[in-house]
């Protein structure tokens, strides 16, 4: 499995699947959420939507993850996972790991052979970007990732790049 690093616009990446730093209510946000569900169209509410009339009539909880269509998006899924939030006492990185691994395991049941994924919990939710990229850089290189081919970590700016680059390379 290749690893990339690279700044950008996640929304935006030719992969077969991106990752949703979404909320619990699956309904959109801000940040990731927000700039995803206005991408993908007002479709992607509509499917979250959905799911919580469906089977997560209680919200999606933390480290758990879902998947939809891509609608509008250049992927055909987006595969959407609640992060922990630190400000909300949720600092137990258990939480984070589950978040990366259960979103790699649901790209694995849709076949995907790749995936992008954001600095999940780095952003409003108050996660040190260096404290994730480690987490996520150590779970993505452990899962068995059966048929994921790629995997990019797709970052808002430059010092979220370097610090998930200098956890990358840490471990090569």
């Amino acid at each position: 499995m290749e690893i990339h690093v690279v700044t950008g616009d996640i929304t935006r990446r030719s992969v077969d699947a991106i990752v949703n730093a979404a909320n619990s209510s699956l309904l959109g946000g801000g940040g990731v959420d927000g700039a995803i569900h206005r991408a993908a169209g007002p479709e992607l509410l509509e499917a979250c939507r959905a799911l919580r009339a469906g089977a997560y009539r209680d919200g999606l909880a933390v480290g758990q993850a879902v998947a939809t269509e891509g609608f509008a998006l250049p992927a055909r899924w987006v595969i959407h996972t609640v992060g922990p939030n630190a400000h909300a006492g949720q600092t137990d990185p258990g939480l984070l790991e589950a978040a990366f691994r259960n979103s790699l395991d649901m790209a694995v049941s849709l076949g995907a052979a790749s995936v992008a994924f954001p600095a999940i919990s780095a952003g409003v939710y108050g996660w040190e970007p260096a404290t994730v990229a480690e987490i996520a850089v150590r779970t993505i290189r452990k899962h068995p990732g059966t048929g994921i081919h790629t995997v990019e970590f797709v970052l808002f700016n430059d010092a979220v790049t370097r610090v998930f680059r200098s956890a990358l390379d840490a471990g090569d």
